[in-house]
């Protein structure tokens, strides 16, 4: 696989430090319609930034939330985008 996916987390959180200790990762999503069903990205991060992170929250945020960001552990908080490098993906359903 040779694309490259962002996530999103925030600096202090335990998330941020495994991918620091350990890069592997996997994101799984599944479908409200049918739980079933999901696709799974398994791969490594290979960069992680600061640069652009709230605003990519913030288009998140208002794809999937309707509105902006809540901001639950308040707006100073530092969001860090990771950049995700599959080595496989899998589906079901």
């Amino acid at each position: 696989m040779d694309r490259a996916g962002p996530a999103s987390s925030v600096e202090t959180h335990q998330k941020t430090r495994n991918v620091r200790r350990d890069p592997r990762v996997a994101v799984a999503i599944s479908d409200p319609q049918k739980p079933s069903r999901y696709h799974e990205v398994r791969g490594r991060v290979v960069r992680t930034s600061t640069e652009g992170a709230a605003e990519h929250i913030d288009q998140l945020a208002q794809r999937y939330l309707g509105g902006p960001y809540p901001w639950f552990g308040g707006r100073d908080q530092v969001r860090i985008i990771l950049t995700i490098e599959p080595d496989r993906v899998h589906s079901m359903g």
